[in-house]
């Protein structure tokens, strides 16, 4: 059985279990959804953005399923992290949500805080609209429609601002398993909020690696404000694949970090649709691969309306023989006069066998626009490293140094103040020389 049809198979036994079963549109869009995927599989190296990234790894893995962690192990691992900072906690554990776990706490009237498990009853109406359908995404996003997983569901009515930033936390806690999360977040007119999501397992045998297979969709209205965060710390044998869609209204701001640390590959589709005039985004990533590792971000940034403004900047950190991908597209559309786009991916290569590959587009049909792409692929400068020593650095501390350096231009692109002092620890914790780079932090 290949692993298209393992997939398939597994739908279809879960077929009246996943979430919302039962929901006549709901079932129907599943249904809509398996035939896709059964129809046109894993994507392949033929196809339009997978040039660069292979699943044929992904596909050799039978994702049984072992042991899961015990739960103890799995309570304390939880605590370590939601105890550390303040927010709104929704915790889901080999894709259930974990009641126990979460602590959501108190919010704002106009603040919806749930489990999509929840929402698909008291917010049917809401989800509906939001929930997406087969023909969005690659074939993997058509794949986890079909599985019927659960997320998080955030709604912000208009005008509300919740000032504490809400977590949804993904462990996998099983080697050899899987999890199927989809997220729907909308924050309406005048709005404001941020939402991080969190990825982490347990560590596993090479042949018992996990996979996890998300979709975050998001409606930012008129003169809203979302910022969405990313932390991906799965184990190095893992597999992630993952894509955020975004709508904006006029006047709208959306923000992206995407930080990955973690799996054995981790492809990260990121897109979002000015569906206005005067939307802004940021899309900012940083990512640090190390051994075999390999890590995809691919991009779409769609300027549909006038005086639209897009920031885009990808930062790769790669050591042994891991790859790093960047493919950004930005679409001018017909009529998007006064558009102002901006594209770089910076990759550092800290070793001979390390490899990047940058593919940046620009497809422009408007006029008056400004419009530019870069891309950078270099090791540590040597006069850099030569003046550090000069100044009394060891070699490991003056290497230790720049890289952070590197790294430090993606953190500082996150302005609110407790998430980027979380990501500068991570990446102290995950960068060589970790210790080092605390001490000259």
């Amino acid at each position: 059985m290949s692993s298209a049809e393992q997939w398939i198979e597994q739908s279809r036994a879960q077929a009246g279990r996943g979430i919302g079963a039962g929901l006549a549109w709901l079932d129907a869009v599943r249904g809509r959804a398996l035939e896709r995927f059964a129809a046109e599989g894993w994507p392949g190296a033929r196809q339009e953005g997978w040039r660069h990234t292979s699943l044929a790894t992904l596909q050799q893995q039978g994702f049984a399923g072992g042991q899961a962690a015990d739960a103890a192990t799995v309570k304390a691992m939880v605590e370590s992290i939601v105890n550390a900072r303040e927010g709104h906690w929704l915790v889901f554990v080999d894709g259930r949500y974990e009641a126990g776990l979460s602590r959501v706490g108190s919010l704002p009237e106009g603040a919806h805080v749930m489990a999509l498990s929840e929402a698909v009853k008291t917010h049917a109406d809401a989800v509906q609209a939001l929930f997406g359908d087969e023909t969005q995404g690659a074939s993997p996003a058509a794949l986890n429609l079909a599985m019927g997983g659960d997320g998080g569901f955030i709604q912000l009515l208009a005008g509300v601002t919740l000032e504490q930033p809400v977590y949804l936390l993904f462990v996998s806690a099983t080697p050899g398993g899987w999890a199927f999360p989809r997220n729907l977040i909308d924050v309406e007119r005048g709005a404001h909020g941020t939402v991080v999501e969190h990825y982490i397992g347990v560590d596993g045998a090479a042949d018992q690696a996990s996979l996890t297979n998300a979709v975050t969709r998001c409606r930012v209205d008129s003169e809203a404000g979302l910022t969405h965060m990313k932390l991906q710390l799965e184990s190095e044998h893992d597999f992630h694949l993952a894509a955020l869609q975004a709508s904006q209204g006029a006047g709208s701001v959306f923000n992206s970090h995407s930080m990955s640390f973690g799996a054995r590959l981790a492809r990260n589709d990121i897109g979002t649709v000015f569906g206005g005039e005067r939307c802004e985004t940021l899309l900012n990533g940083l990512y640090h691969v190390n051994g075999r590792r390999h890590v995809d971000h691919t991009t779409v940034i769609h300027h549909a309306h006038p005086q639209g403004t897009s920031r885009e900047f990808y930062r790769g950190i790669l050591d042994n023989a891991g790859r790093g991908v960047f493919g950004g597209r930005i679409l001018v559309a017909e009529g998007a006069d006064g558009t102002d786009a901006e594209q770089r991916s910076d990759s550092l290569l800290l070793s001979r066998m390390a490899r990047a590959d940058a593919r940046p587009e620009l497809e422009i049909y408007a006029d008056d626009v400004k419009c530019a792409h870069g891309a950078t692929v270099g090791q540590l400068d040597e006069d850099a490293m030569f003046y550090l020593r000069t100044r009394g650095f060891d070699d490991a501390h003056a290497r230790n140094l720049l890289i952070y350096a590197f790294a430090t231009e993606a953190i500082e692109r996150i302005r609110i103040d407790s998430l980027r002092k979380q990501v500068a620890a991570l990446v102290r914790a995950r960068l060589p020389g970790g210790e080092a780079l605390g001490e000259l932090a």
